[in-house]
C-alpha cells in the first residue's frame, strides 16, 4: 500500500490496530510513532514494523505530511517466513529500524518497484526475511526520543531532506538545531539511530541507486547530482551500500522503459 498522509501538528492523533503483520519504508516526511515498545522519530529511509493485533500512534507533532510504502503480511504466512529465515519467534523485538546499511538494498527495490511495475511478492518476501533476521531478536541499537528531542531534530532532518544534495556542516546543522556540535550529534544519533553523515549518505545513495534505473542519465551526472564531489567516493559508497557498482546496478535491475534526461 501506498500510504500518504496530510496531517499536522493541530491534526488530533489517533490509536490504530494492525490487523496483519507489516513492514513499512518510510519515502518522505518525519513524525512520531509509538507502539507497545516504546516510541521513536521516523524519518525516510527508517522503517516500521508491526505485529498482527498490536496498538500503535503516529503524530506530526513538528511537520506536516509523509509517505510510506507499507507491506501487509497473512500471519500464517508471515510465521512460515520467520520459519524459514531460522527466527524463533514472529513478533518483533522493535517497533521500528533506522535507515542502516543492512536494509538499503531491499527498501531500494521495493521503492523502486513502485516506478518500474516490478513484482512486489518477490521484494515483499526479501524485504521480509531481513527484516526478521534483524528486529526479531534484540541484536539492533534502540533509537528513541524524549520530549525535547523531536523538535531540536525535526526542522534539521526536513531542511536536509529538502537539500539532500547540498554540502552540510556539524555546525551548520546544529545551529539549526539549537544545540552544541557535541550535544546535536549525540542527540541527533539517538532519535535517527545513524550518525548525521550516515543519514545524509543513504539519502544521496536511495536517490542515486533509483535515477541509475530509471533514467539513463551518466553515472557521473548522477554522482555529482546527488552531492557527491567525487566520482570514485561515489562508486566506492554506492557499492558498500548495495554490493555492486552503479553500472552493474542499473544493468541488473534497470527497466526497458527508463527515460533520457532531456
Amino acid at each position: 500500500m501506498d500510504v500518504i498522509c496530510t496531517a499536522g501538528p493541530y491534526d488530533p492523533s489517533f490509536e490504530e490496530r494492525y490487523a496483519w503483520e507489516s513492514i513499512s519504508i518510510v519515502m518522505s516526511g518525519t513524525f512520531q510513532y509509538r507502539t507497545g515498545r516504546g516510541r521513536s522519530f521516523m524519518s525516510p529511509g527508517a522503517l516500521l514494523l508491526g505485529n498482527a493485533g498490536q496498538t500503535f500512534e503516529c503524530r506530526h507533532d513538528h511537520g506536516e505530511g509523509d509517505r510510506c510504502l507499507s507491506f501487509q503480511f497473512d500471519p500464517t504466512f508471515f510465521e512460515r517466513l520467520a520459519h524459514d529465515a531460522g527466527a524463533s519467534t514472529t513478533t518483533f523485538a522493535y517497533g521500528a529500524i533506522p535507515p542502516i546499511r543492512k536494509m538499503a538494498p531491499p527498501a531500494a527495490r521495493a521503492l523502486l518497484a513502485m516506478h518500474t511495475g516490478a513484482a512486489f511478492e518477490e521484494i515483499a518476501v526479501e524485504l521480509a526475511s531481513e527484516v526478521i533476521a534483524i528486529a526479531g531478536r534484540d541484536r539492533l541499537e534502540k533509537f528513541t526520543i524524549s520530549e525535547a528531542n523531536p523538535a531540536r531534530i525535526a526542522g534539521v532532518l526536513q531542511h536536509m531532506e529538502s537539500r539532500s544534495a547540498e554540502p552540510h556542516s556539524i555546525a551548520g546543522l546544529a545551529e539549526i538545531a539549537g544545540l552544541s556540535p557535541y550535544h546535536f550529534l549525540r542527540t541527533f544519533k539517538r532519535v535517527t539511530g545513524v550518525t548525521p553523515h550516515q543519514w545524509l549518505l543513504r539519502s544521496r545513495l536511495r536517490d542515486a541507486a533509483f535515477r541509475l534505473v530509471t533514467t539513463r542519465d551518466t553515472v557521473t551526472d548522477i554522482a555529482l547530482d546527488s552531492g557527491f564531489d567525487d566520482l570514485s567516493n561515489f562508486i566506492r559508497s554506492f557499492k558498500s551500500e548495495f554490493g555492486a557498482s552503479p553500472r552493474t546496478y542499473r544493468e541488473t535491475l534497470a527497466h526497458p522503459t527508463v527515460r533520457t534526461r532531456s
